[in-house]
């Protein structure tokens, strides 16, 4: 069904067009982090993204998603298929995400239905079993946390497919950010709130209770990164070749991430703990340190 709004229609049309022309109580995980903070080692907690960070951007999950968006703009919308796409663009870097853009601009867009329209329709299919980034999950002794935009339901079905559904001690998503988005009774009453915003980033670090300090933060969004940072979180960029200046650590997959760490803790075959240690000069000399643009 159509959302009708002609007003907002046109409002919806003139930021794509103007930003066109413009661009030219104690548990035993509390007891398990607080065992963790006092042991020798800088690093208490793996904060990891989702999407494009925990597996590779090329599966086609993006591509499809960017086109179920495309398709709701249309559908529920009313735009034209030939502006959907630079308009999904447009509202992504103004806002976040379209959905965030949508309701800022007046659209009552129900959020369990809108994800239900650009996720349910995903081919899961095409992401498979990661057994090794498992092992290595697995082998580090550190508390892990995702950290996504997307809602809990997308994030467990990535986890489940990627066989890393119980490597994780805790899920910050969409509806950890949004938890009054559902009381809302009109658009403009509850902003959506994702990252990059800050706002975001310390709802997770404190719904999580996360020490940014002693916290690696893996994403693949040099925004996303350059909030991190900006928090105090130590701060790795994924999937790309080159740092900027908010990165303090870059690596072409994560799987290489145990090679960002100066001290990480494994769990020996016998039981016992084992740790790799490397210096600063190591890490220099593992790591490419060109920043973007030098």
């Amino acid at each position: 069904m159509l959302i009708p709004h002609s007003s907002l229609f046109q409002a919806f049309t003139s930021l794509c067009l103007s930003s066109s022309q413009n661009h030219s109580s104690s548990s035993p995980m509390d007891f398990c982090c607080k065992s963790l903070r006092d042991s020798a080692s800088p690093i208490d907690c793996l904060l990891f993204d989702l999407d494009d960070t925990l597996y590779h951007g090329k599966t086609g999950i993006a591509e499809a998603c960017k086109r179920n968006i495309e398709d709701f703009l249309v559908q529920k919308c009313g735009l034209g298929e030939t502006t959907a796409s630079s308009c999904r663009v447009k509202l992504f870097k103004k806002y976040g995400s379209t959905l965030a853009g949508l309701r800022a601009l007046g659209y009552n867009i129900d959020a369990d239905d809108y994800h239900s329209f650009v996720h349910g329709r995903l081919p899961y299919q095409l992401i498979q079993p990661d057994s090794q980034l498992r092992s290595l999950l697995r082998s580090i002794a550190l508390r892990k946390v995702i950290f996504t935009n997307s809602d809990r339901n997308h994030a467990i079905k990535v986890l489940d497919r990627l066989g890393l559904q119980d490597c994780f001690d805790e899920i910050i998503c969409f509806e950890t950010m949004n938890p009054n988005l559902p009381k809302s009774t009109r658009p403009d009453e509850f902003p959506v709130i994702l990252k990059p915003s800050l706002d975001a980033m310390k709802i997770a670090l404190d719904a999580a209770n996360i020490d940014p300090s002693r916290t690696l933060f893996f994403d693949d969004n040099v925004r996303n990164i350059a909030a991190g940072k900006t928090l105090g979180l130590k701060t790795v960029l994924v999937g790309k070749t080159t740092k900027t200046k908010e990165a303090d650590y870059v690596l072409e997959t994560v799987h290489n991430l145990a090679q960002v760490i100066p001290e990480i803790r494994l769990n020996g075959k016998d039981g016992g703990d084992q740790r790799i240690k490397r210096t600063g000069s190591e890490l220099d000399a593992i790591l490419p340190t060109t920043p973007v643009g030098a």
